[in-house]
């Protein structure tokens, strides 16, 4: 494909890069360094195999789950350990890696890091600095197609997280209790589930090939349901991503003594 700013495709020619004078540059700028700074954090966190679990009150972190290293606290491991303990496999590793790739091709990601790292553009209305565009013609961004399927995977781990926030009302020795623990896996799980069903797969899936919706109401009504949370996609895509790593850092640091967990009862 042509240049995005050739003149044999018919473009004015502008010599400045843009005529924009608002401030540009901002938002790309700040979705670099948010992106950078969770993924910094992400990256240490998933390497440092410590800090994931509280025993006393089955709190484990979305980092770890399901943890399936034989290194894994047992009491953590609620699905069996047989991953091999070395420091270069996260005990989540059968996960993880789905979890990353839903997100970097989820299409309001790709517009963020293809923005904030790419350039590719930097903002609407400003000139990129590269001399062809391919869109997603070529590898490895034609494996941004296989965004349904990681979907499927996101969903499977949406259940699993689920099952994680569920059992932390139980304790260790098996009575009920309720901690601020409890409420931030519960609303980290909400909002898990919130991003996941606003994904545009979803949507498609659930509203796509029908001719007739008046022959499929429930499936008009969920696609309707979903078309509207999909408005909110850029917004939890966000949110998740501070939710996971306050969830993360609330667990660290009540596992390692920092602090205590504030209990309600029990």
């Amino acid at each position: 494909m042509s240049s995005t700013t050739d003149a044999s495709a018919g473009r004015a020619q502008i010599t400045a890069r843009t005529l924009r004078t608002d401030r540009w540059w901002l938002p790309p700028l700040l979705n670099f360094a948010g992106l950078v700074a969770w993924v910094a954090y992400a990256t240490v966190r998933a390497f440092l195999q410590r800090d994931y679990f509280v025993a006393e009150y089955n709190y484990l972190t979305p980092f770890y789950s399901p943890c399936f290293s034989n290194g894994c606290i047992e009491e953590a491991a609620h699905f069996g350990r047989f991953l091999p303990d070395v420091w270069f496999l996260p005990y989540a590793a059968l996960t993880l890696p789905f979890l990353l790739f839903f997100r970097l091709t989820c299409y309001y990601y790709r517009k963020a890091y293809y923005r904030a790292f790419w350039l590719s553009p930097p903002a609407c209305a400003v000139a990129e600095p590269h001399r062809k565009y391919t869109g997603e013609t070529r590898f490895p961004l034609l494996g941004q197609n296989l965004h349904r399927y990681f979907f499927y995977a996101a969903v499977i781990i949406s259940v699993i997280n689920t099952y994680d926030a569920v059992i932390s009302f139980v304790k260790h020795d098996g009575s009920f209790g309720l901690g601020l623990g409890n409420l931030i896996l519960v609303a980290n799980v909400v909002l898990l589930w919130a991003y996941t069903l606003s994904c545009h797969s979803c949507r498609s899936i659930i509203g796509g090939r029908l001719n007739h919706f008046s022959k499929h109401p429930v499936r008009f009504a969920l696609w309707g349901y979903v078309s509207r949370l999909n408005t909110k996609h850029m917004q939890l895509a966000w949110t998740t991503l501070a939710s996971l790593a306050i969830t993360d850092f609330y667990i660290m640091a009540v596992s390692a003594g920092w602090f205590s967990d504030l209990r309600i009862v029990g």
